[in-house]
């Protein structure tokens, strides 16, 4: 997978239309080295990768309905599964010769726009008592991550990785420094954010359909109290209103990301399903 794959799948995958944050060519770029995406050209397009629990998967460029059954058994020969699959697909599935499996971890986080923009409601009160404290206690200021504040950006993204104490490969420092430094090519763009005049956070993601905005990675320094409720409402409350749902991704079956996305109150979780050719 390379960036000159770009004119070959960023359509295809727009165009399947399920909000699923896989079918998006920024995310399978960015991710490329730790899933070990390849790209398969049979009489369709297909990419090979690893799951984050080590199995091998084939994921469809186009909706699997309009796909030959007999090659997505040849190709369900050589990989242990299909994914992501979509709901909608399973009934292109006989469940006599398939079988259909959802891991929670894979699952995407979807939540209401006006609902990150206010934390409207009882259940978000905690997250509106710590929008408020910062915005109280802290001169902030947002302003959107253009190129010119990409050293702010990439500034904020050490700090981070300093902060949370874990080695280089076991965080998305390189991908998302990757993401940073190519929003453009990448169809990206997002927002930073500086609090008592210095680089704070960030945030920054795509659009998946017309009406879901996936936030691909958002970084902050904690010294600043509420720092991530304040970015995720000011990113929402700023978003086109044609925006109805975020996507904040899946939380990997990691326990402390499971957590901290639940701590939101999704509007539901979008399954992913995996396919798998029985015997």
């Amino acid at each position: 997978m390379s960036l000159d794959h770009k004119d070959l799948l960023y359509g295809r995958l727009r165009a399947i239309d399920i909000p699923i944050s896989e079918y998006s060519f920024a995310n399978l770029y960015l991710f490329r080295d730790i899933h070990r995406y390849q790209v398969l050209s049979h009489t369709e397009i297909f990419i090979q990768g690893v799951s984050y629990d080590k199995r091998t998967f084939a994921m469809p460029t186009v909706d699997v309905r309009k796909t030959d059954p007999k090659l997505l058994n040849r190709l369900l020969s050589s990989v242990d599964y299909l994914f992501p699959v979509p709901e909608q697909w399973l009934p292109a599935f006989d469940d006599k010769i398939y079988l259909a499996e959802v891991l929670d971890g894979d699952s995407d986080y979807i939540y209401s726009v006006e609902k990150i923009a206010t934390y409207a409601g009882k259940k978000l009160h905690k997250k509106k008592n710590l929008l408020n404290f910062f915005i109280k206690h802290y001169e902030h200021v947002a302003a959107p991550l253009t190129e010119d504040r990409i050293p702010d950006a990439v500034r904020i993204l050490d700090r981070w990785q300093e902060e949370s104490g874990q080695d280089i490969k076991d965080t998305d420092y390189s991908a998302c420094r990757e993401a940073i430094e190519k929003m453009d090519e990448l169809i990206l763009c997002g927002g930073i954010y500086y609090v008592e005049g210095e680089p704070a956070g960030f945030i920054h993601g795509e659009e998946l359909n017309d009406e879901t905005y996936a936030l691909h990675f958002a970084k902050g320094l904690t010294k600043f109290k509420g720092i991530y409720q304040y970015m995720f409402s000011n990113f929402a409350g700023i978003l086109p209103k044609k925006y109805h749902y975020l996507n904040f991704e899946q939380d990997l079956g990691m326990e402390t990301l499971r957590h901290s996305k639940e701590s939101y109150f999704p509007e539901f979780k979008l399954k992913k399903y995996r396919v798998f050719l029985k015997g």
